[in-house]
């Protein structure tokens, strides 16, 4: 068993995002590439964006601190602290309206 702090590692990767010239920053703390289910801690400065891709899986994002935009074709969700938005399966982006950190969780099928 493990035990993670989602708020200390948001916290650090929000301070790295704002370091980094991309503006972005991610750890993964559940899985990798060798496992089906993957969660991963992102942080995004606002303005900045992760450029459109897709998944081999199903996909949550739980917004842990501040405000995201997920967009898929014409379709678009928005979400602050606490929302919980499923994500497409279909190509997407996410962009950060304000300094945020969410947790992404997939299940690689």
């Amino acid at each position: 068993m493990e035990k993670f702090s989602l708020e200390a590692i948001a916290r650090a990767q929000l301070t790295a995002a704002r370091e980094a010239e991309a503006g972005r920053s991610a750890s993964t703390v559940i899985g990798g590439h060798e496992r089906v289910l993957r969660q991963t801690v992102l942080a995004l400065t606002a303005g900045n964006k992760l450029g459109e891709h897709g998944l081999g899986g199903e996909a949550t994002l739980l917004v842990w601190a501040g405000r995201i935009r997920l967009v898929s074709g014409a379709d678009t969700w928005e979400g602050r602290d606490g929302d919980l938005l499923t994500v497409p399966g279909t190509a997407h982006t996410v962009e950060a309206l304000e300094d945020s950190t969410f947790l992404l969780t997939v299940a690689m099928t």
